[in-house]
């Protein structure tokens, strides 16, 4: 891919940037007059993990040609890459989507980008085409659009889709015409709201690409101020399905215990006030101390006559609430063997659980659970 040759130099860790960076640089400390450098602070608040500390400086960014980005599709992740990718000082050339509002909405806040209803307009005007479209059009999509030299002569395109669990190889069509395909998947849940753009600062992008290509979406990843991460190629449908254990199911635990505490006369407000700091500090816990040892609760204590009390007061609720506890537990068995020290009950918790999933998950096929 000949244009991304010519990028793959940059590294975004090493950016030499404009003012432009300032509007994604979230807090400046050290802010003087006559400063010689100043540093950008990332706001603690919206991650968990570090993130590498980006020196600012006035100068301008590398001599090489920055690609010219596009999007097929103007949705929320589009909404926040476009932004972000703009204010890090690429040029976002195209927007198209089957809704021209959306695309007019979203082009009319980057400065040189175009808005269109044909996504062929939108590989013709950029470099590197994003496309953010449902998982089912991927394939579709890239069946359409035609890639060759553009109207300037410039050859060596790239299409890169933006979902975790479809493959690249859905991209075929795009690599057979001559342009470079790729994956670019950020593990953030996007809101569609402008604080999206300071939140995804210490997230992670996995990327599953070649050569030049690889090389460019990893200094767009550093340029979100995101952690890039490689996946073998076939491995994105277990990678995906894996990632909702941190992101849709750690809601789902919510809803579940939000549910079980109704019946008790809690509001889902109140439950939620009272959950959400206990959530965020077992999250503070696991990265300051790993998973094992972050596991608190009666498994973590070794205290089997609660685990036993609790297990059998939810198969008296009936429906799946003790088969999901029960489930959940089992990890939590393995999470307490994996530590040093693990409870000297451990064993008899375990026997303790299994004989209470031999009963429950027969009974979550028959019964209703509590909504």
């Amino acid at each position: 891919m000949k244009n991304c040759e010519q990028f793959s130099n940059l590294r975004a860790a090493r950016y030499r940037m404009t003012g432009l960076a300032r509007h994604i640089a979230g807090k400046l400390i050290d802010e003087k007059a006559g400063a010689r450098s100043r540093r950008w602070q990332p706001d603690a608040r919206y991650f968990c993990f570090p993130v590498q500390m980006f020196r600012l400086e006035q100068a301008t960014m590398s001599q090489s040609p920055l690609p010219r980005l596009g999007f097929i599709g103007a949705g929320r992740l589009a909404r926040c890459l476009a932004l972000s990718f703009s204010r890090a000082g690429y040029p976002v050339t195209a927007v198209a989507s089957r809704s021209a509002t959306s695309a007019g909405q979203l082009a009319s806040q980057i400065e040189h980008c175009a808005a269109f209803d044909d996504p062929q307009q939108a590989v013709d005007a950029a470099d590197i085409v994003f496309l953010t479209v449902p998982d089912d059009s991927i394939g579709t999509s890239a069946h359409t659009l035609r890639f060759g030299r553009d109207a300037a002569g410039r050859p060596g395109k790239a299409l890169v889709h933006c979902s975790g669990a479809s493959p690249v190889e859905l991209l075929a069509p795009a690599r057979d015409q001559g342009a470079s395909i790729g994956g670019f998947h950020p593990l953030y849940l996007f809101s569609g709201e402008l604080a999206d753009l300071d939140r995804i600062a210490g997230c992670s992008v996995t990327i599953e690409a070649d050569g030049a290509l690889k090389d460019t979406l990893t200094a767009l990843a550093l340029a979100l101020r995101c952690h890039p991460l490689s996946i073998p190629a076939g491995g994105r449908m277990l990678y995906h399905a894996a990632a909702h254990y941190a992101a849709s199911f750690a809601l789902c635990s919510l809803a579940e215990c939000v549910a079980l505490w109704r019946t008790l006369g809690f509001a889902e407000d109140d439950a939620l006030r009272a959950l959400l700091p206990m959530l965020a500090g077992t999250i503070e816990t696991a990265r300051d101390k790993g998973l094992p040892n972050a596991l608190a609760g009666p498994v973590s204590r070794g205290d089997t006559g609660v685990v036993e009390k609790q297990l059998a007061l939810l198969e008296g609720l009936g429906g799946d609430h003790a088969a999901l506890y029960g489930l959940l537990s089992r990890r939590a068995v393995g999470l307490a063997e994996r530590r040093a020290s693990p409870p000297a009950a451990i064993g008899a918790i375990s026997e303790a659980v299994e004989d209470s999933l031999n009963r429950s998950l027969n009974q979550a096929a028959a019964g209703a659970s509590v909504k």
